[in-house]
């Protein structure tokens, strides 16, 4: 996976990894065992990519926590996220809302969310005009747990767009 020439800011959209079935609150559900592996190897994928955070953004559920962790610990990274309530059940729109908020400094932002949303921020961002091979698993393997898309953002995150970004690269953690 290459960096576009000329991509002003990074954006990586996360699917949290494979978590328990139940949990005493849906907020509360733990990752598995595997869940924790994949993440951590989505780490590694992401660190090997080059990828390193400047602002992170995280679901303040238990799975999306977790997840953010063990990727983080695998990828090397010490950024503290920012834990937000508003990510939990954010539709798509009001995610990117949120990510319009990001620091205007910050060069890579990664965002870990939950699903239907992050799989449909994703495909809301593409342009269409990224990594055929990245595009090509995106659609046919959709946004499983696990899952993260690598985006080249023009511009700044107040404006970011539908349409906005080039899939650069998709991986899901643990396949």
């Amino acid at each position: 996976m290459q960096q576009r020439a000329g991509s002003a800011r990074t954006l990586v959209v996360v699917r949290h990894a494979k978590a328990e079935a139940t949990g005493p609150t849906d907020h509360e559900r733990s990752l598995t065992d595997a869940g924790r592996v994949a993440a951590a190897e989505l780490g590694r994928w992401l660190a090997d990519a080059g990828v390193v955070p400047d602002h992170a953004l995280v679901s303040d559920a238990a799975r999306t926590l977790e997840t953010w962790d063990e990727l983080a610990d695998a990828a090397g990274w010490d950024t503290d996220p920012e834990v937000s309530s508003a990510l939990y059940d954010a539709s798509p729109d009001a995610a990117l809302d949120l990510l319009r908020e990001s620091p205007a400094g910050a060069g890579t932002v990664v965002v870990v969310g939950h699903n239907p949303t992050m799989g449909y921020l994703a495909e809301i961002l593409d342009d269409g005009d990224g990594d055929d091979d990245a595009i090509t698993a995106l659609v046919t393997t959709g946004f499983p747990t696990g899952a993260a898309v690598v985006l080249d953002v023009e511009g700044e995150w107040s404006g970011l767009a539908e349409s906005g970004a080039t899939v650069r690269g998709f991986h899901v953690g643990g396949r």
